[in-house]
């Protein structure tokens, strides 16, 4: 009998091997090929779409239809922001266009500095509702008291491009399965390292991964910060969802399911702050993170009509990073119990820090950025945006780190989330230049 079991101890030892081999592998060549991915996505989307006119942001080609459009700025407490905000979306070079402002019950002077705005802008109206109802119940309000076909939604602290209607335009005057189309965030606030590492995720990350999704037809998410809607598409699917943590995901998953085309506009320019706290920064990707769960969870029926097919590998690249998390959270379990408990020696971990695997990472992602900088230096002052390069080298241990954390607590929380409740906003962390301002 020893034979027998000698060789079942060996079998197991061998499937425990062959486990953890496979768990070590994802783990490394899961943002690995991610990476190579985008990249090669982002230089080919770049190539045959982006440098077409090579003019740049301030020259959007000339096109004969150029439909009115409405602008839709919900704001909740944006007494500091508002004014520049409308200033720069009043400022819009676009032949016919209207701005409208939903104040969502803001306890600040957002509404009195609106209405006085309003009264020296015939192009502004302002919509008021009296109670905080949540960001799209603010859109839907908007898009109700619209008079145009195309909305274009920004939000209540972010500086509109004069150009950057027109660009969105170009696609949604383009054809009539065009639903929606997203512009291009550009950070204002780098006085801080996260402040520098999210230029770097921005353009290295961010705007590869629309890049490429493009080039294989359906993006994860239209930004929310600035897209551009066909009025026409949100009414088939219903508008925009007050129960979603994150509208800007679920419009953008429902819309396509529905077969509508969404496309990206890099030129299409809009200036936002972002978060330079950690405390700011962690409630911000928890949030997004949280609203991707949300998005698999009440689509994954949805995902399994082969009609909808197109859309699969969106949903197969989450759900590949969600799995990703999963196994580093293992990983990094293993290591912690194997210092206090003896594990068996297939599944003992001798150090968390990066060997060979983690210097291919960490080149991969100077190269990832270095074609970013190729791709991006015609929106950024090349000066300023260079010198971010250096800060790029801590990318990998900060925002992976930080994708791994949030995705761990953002799955429970969506699935013992409660049903039903609507999603209010409050006041995000805006960096440095919003403290420095007593914006809470």
């Amino acid at each position: 009998m020893a034979p027998f079991f000698i060789q079942m101890d060996l079998i197991f030892s061998l499937g425990a091997m062959t486990m953890r081999d496979l768990l070590f592998g994802y783990a490394f060549y899961y943002p690995l090929i991610m990476a190579w991915m985008w990249m090669i996505g982002g230089l080919w989307y770049y190539l045959r779409w982006e440098n077409r006119y090579d003019l740049g942001p301030d020259y959007p080609p000339a096109i004969s239809n150029q439909p009115p459009a409405s602008v839709l700025i919900p704001c909740f407490n944006e007494e500091q922001n508002v004014r520049d905000t409308m200033a720069y979306a009043l400022a819009t070079e676009y032949p016919d266009f209207e701005v409208i402002a939903i104040n969502d019950g803001s306890k600040d002077r957002t509404a009195e500095i609106l209405d006085e705005l309003a009264r020296t802008n015939p192009r502004l109206r302002v919509v008021h509702l009296t109670t905080n109802q949540g960001k799209a119940m603010a859109l839907r309000a908007g898009a109700i008291a619209a008079k145009h076909e195309f909305l274009i939604c920004i939000d209540g602290d972010a500086l509109l491009h004069p150009k950057a209607v027109a660009w969105m335009m170009v696609h949604l005057a383009s054809g009539n399965r065009v639903g929606a189309v997203t512009g291009n965030p550009r950070i204002l606030n780098r006085s801080t390292l996260l402040g520098k590492l999210q230029v770097g995720e921005f353009s290295s990350i961010i705007g590869l991964m629309k890049r490429a999704q493009r080039v294989y037809g359906r993006l994860f998410t239209v930004s929310g910060v600035i897209a551009g809607y066909r009025r026409t598409a949100l009414h088939r699917i219903g508008y925009w969802s007050e129960l979603m943590i994150t509208e800007d995901i679920d419009i953008s998953w429902r819309l396509q399911m529905d077969h509508w085309d969404i496309r990206y506009e890099p030129d299409a320019l809009c200036y936002i702050y972002m978060p330079e706290t950690f405390t700011g920064l962690w409630k911000q990707r928890l949030r997004w993170a949280q609203g991707g769960v949300e998005v698999l969870v009440d689509h994954a029926w949805d995902l399994l009509i082969w009609r909808r097919r197109r859309f699969w590998p969106v949903a197969l690249e989450y759900l590949a990073s969600v799995a990703w998390a999963y196994i580093m959270l293992l990983i990094i379990v293993l290591y912690v119990v194997g210092l206090f408990v003896p594990l068996p020696p297939e599944w003992h971990i001798d150090t968390l820090l990066p060997q060979w695997n983690g210097i291919i990472l960490g080149i991969t992602a100077m190269a990832q950025f270095g074609i970013s900088l190729i791709i991006d230096r015609r929106y950024e002052p090349n000066k300023r945006f260079f010198r971010n390069y250096f800060w790029i080298i801590w990318y990998p241990l900060a925002f992976w780190l930080l994708t791994l954390f949030t995705t761990i607590v953002a799955v429970p929380k969506t699935l013992f989330k409660k049903r039903g409740k609507r999603a209010r906003w409050v006041s995000p962390d805006r960096g440095v230049r919003a403290e420095t301002s007593g914006d809470t």
